[in-house]
């Protein structure tokens, strides 16, 4: 077994390399083989100093989140870097790749930092639920300041080489070999050290404290470790070194231990988990560089946009010349609007608008190595469109429709060659959200699956495979968690209360504010689709059908749930909503009741479980994870609840077993009960 970490020599500089693949995880191995390291550099009479160095594509991305849930094992990380500064023999982080978490708080600890261009540096502990524990919040300030340091450490922010370089976090970029630029540097040092520790912590105002410190829980969802955070970097202007170390030690073992960082970290080992797939066996994506997008509307705009935005070249297509000029003026004012924003340079923004191609012309398609149909959700336009893509894409491009629901089998029956159909389901919007589904056909080639995941992965989303069924995962899911809350409101609460609650618990944003947002007429269109096969004994709630039929579409008509004065954005809550609501109770002869907000999450969580058991028996979705994924990354299920499956393991099985019986009493007649052992069995 290749050891995790080795001294080699070069001439009197011992190059320290840290080798455990992939990421070179600080593990408890690594820690003892820096320890053993650093023992040998300091007794050494022939070594002047030392770089450490990762072997491979990366520096030390981050530490071993594995062992933050047990009992650590020594040597801990603050005992790794009080070895390298006290063994009297300057120590260079020589980086690449990236060096974040555990990682660049050992780079922090040493006496210099070089660096390859493109690597990528942060402490991105809070995202974890934790603080940086190894001295991250103490001598990151000491370098850029209290008030960078505390933005930095409560976003999580990645900075490049070249910032990193700018603000000070590394001391040299290496413009030809990395490892002899390090070494060169250590010889420059001539024996002597250079510690953050020891350096001041640059002056601040009070107000511009006060200022990052205001910032910070926004970014962070006011999670408790922003807060922690906060507190330990503020601390360094009054207490000592050592003292802060010591104090953020502490912090930092009470937090990894909580039930909010268990659930990052299951969150985090979910959407790994979920990049891996089994099923697809050897197969190898097919290459795409052109793509093509039909449809110029805000979602075929916004999928053109992440396109662009990943390099590809794009042919936005239509059949409108006035719908194509809407299109192309939405990408032309979303990078003006970057570029305005500063948060894209001009120079940039050009070049993803000069690989836009935009066309009336359907030949067009015939250069395109992947195409995205982006058009109205009805089953006979998709058809139409996909007999067209079919007479007129080339051999071997794949063919991809962004329903969201409909039947991707029905609509590959509409080519000559279903085996290169595949659904990508976009969120909308498409260029900002992350969740993107891959829907597998039953005739899907599996590289072309393997394609679809892996322009998912360059477009920097977050892609799940999921099986073709109505609604596919995500919209199944949100399905069964909207119709319970609908069936709350008949029973008693307003939608406002409803909404309040479940924002409470931490969804972005309630359920009949997401209904009028997206309009309320798209999930009208899919109860109508399935009235045909609905069992005309279950329980069906009319209210949102009413709404439709009163012309409430939502913020789209200025009236949904809520209503939306002209000039205001927020929802208002609407009594003309009440009265329609209390119809629909006096129709049915229901006595409204009162519901806690208790009652209000618990059933709507257990809906989402319920309806995540029936999705792994029909083999929808592969993993029980993958459902804390797509909640997580599409729907706004807050990420330090770990997701509806993490909660449901937490309760275990005779609890949950329980509630599924309460929750089927309540539902009425038609509530499928799912079998839980398919989501209480990890899956490692």
């Amino acid at each position: 077994m290749t050891p995790r970490v080795y001294l080699e020599r070069d001439g009197g500089i011992a190059v320290i390399v840290i080798d455990n693949p992939p990421i070179n995880a600080g593990s408890a191995a690594v820690r003892q083989g820096l320890m053993a390291a650093i023992e040998t550099l300091r007794n050494d009479d022939t070594l002047e100093g030392a770089v450490l160095i990762g072997a491979g594509n990366t520096f030390i991305a981050g530490s071993d989140l594995r062992e933050f849930g047990q009992p650590l094992t020594e040597p801990q990380l603050p005992a790794v870097i009080a070895a390298i500064e006290a063994c009297g023999k300057p120590v260079v982080a020589a980086l690449h790749g990236a060096a974040q978490g555990g990682g660049f708080e050992l780079a922090l600890g040493c006496d210099a930092r070089v660096a390859a261009p493109g690597t990528v540096v942060g402490l991105p502990e809070v995202t974890l639920g934790i603080i940086p524990g190894a001295g991250g919040t103490q001598r990151l300030p000491r370098i850029v300041g209290i008030p960078p340091a505390i933005r930095m450490i409560c976003s999580g922010e990645r900075v490049l080489a070249a910032a990193a370089l700018e603000a000070g976090l590394v001391d040299l970029i290496a413009t030809g070999n990395l490892r002899s630029a390090a070494v060169a540097h250590a010889r420059q040092l001539k024996g002597q050290k250079r510690l953050v520790r020891d350096r001041q912590v640059p002056p601040a105002s009070s107000a511009d404290v006060a200022t990052a410190t205001t910032a910070a829980p926004q970014a962070g969802k006011r999670r408790p470790a922003v807060q922690a955070a906060i507190d330990a970097i503020t601390a360094t202007a009054q207490v000592g070194f050592d003292d802060g170390l010591a104090d953020e030690r502490a912090v930092f073992q009470r937090l990894r231990v909580s039930r909010e960082a268990f659930a990052l970290r299951h969150q985090f080992f979910a959407e790994r988990e979920s990049a891996k797939h089994p099923s697809l066996g050897e197969a190898t994506a097919r290459p795409v560089e052109r793509v093509a997008v039909i449809g110029a509307g805000t979602m075929g705009s916004g999928i053109a946009i992440a396109a662009l935005d990943a390099g590809y070249r794009v042919l936005l297509l239509e059949q409108d010349a006035a719908a194509l000029e809407r299109g192309t003026g939405r990408i032309h004012a979303h990078y003006a609007s970057r570029v305005q924003g500063g948060k894209l340079s001009a120079s940039a923004a050009a070049a993803c608008e000069a690989r836009l191609q935009t066309s009336l012309d359907w030949a067009d398609l015939a250069s395109a190595d992947l195409v995205i149909e982006a058009v109205f959700e009805e089953l006979g336009v998709k058809q139409q469109v996909f007999q067209r893509i079919d007479a007129l894409a080339r051999p071997g491009a794949v063919l991809a429709s962004n329903t969201s629901y409909l039947d991707l089998d029905a609509i590959a029956a509409a080519t000559s060659r279903p085996h290169d159909v595949i659904g990508l389901h976009f969120f909308s919007p498409a260029h900002v959200m992350k969740l993107m589904e891959v829907v597998r056909g039953q005739s899907s080639a599996p590289d072309a699956l393997a394609t679809g995941l892996a322009v998912g992965k360059r477009l920097k989303k977050m892609p799940v495979l999921t099986g073709n069924a109505f609604g596919f995962i995500g919209n199944r899911l949100y399905a069964a968690y909207r119709r319970q809350c609908e069936c709350m409101v008949e029973e008693g609460a307003w939608p406002e209360q409803v909404d309040a609650a479940l924002r409470a618990f931490g969804f972005a944003m309630g359920p009949f504010a997401v209904a009028d947002l997206s309009g309320l007429d798209i999930a009208w269109r899919m109860r109508q689709a399935q009235a045909a096969t609905r069992d005309p004994q279950a329980r069906y709630v009319h209210i949102p059908d009413r709404l439709c039929e009163a012309g409430r579409l939502g913020r789209k008509t200025g009236a949904g749930y809520y209503r939306y004065p002209e000039g205001d954005q927020g929802p208002q809550v609407d009594e003309a909503v009440h009265a329609l609501i209390a119809q629909a109770r006096a129709d049915k002869g229901l006595q409204p009741r009162e519901l806690g907000d208790d009652e209000i999450v618990r059933r709507a969580l257990l809906a989402i479980v319920n309806e995540a058991a029936l999705l792994l028996a029909e083999g929808v979705a592969e993993r029980a994870t993958d459902v804390d994924v797509v909640l997580v990354n599409g729907y706004g299920f807050p990420r330090w609840e770990g997701g509806p499956v993490f909660w449901a393991r937490e309760r275990g099985a005779a609890a949950l077993q329980e509630d599924m019986l309460w929750l089927a009493q309540l539902s009425g007649p038609g509530f499928v009960t799912g079998d839980l052992r398919h989501l209480l069995t990890p899956e490692n």
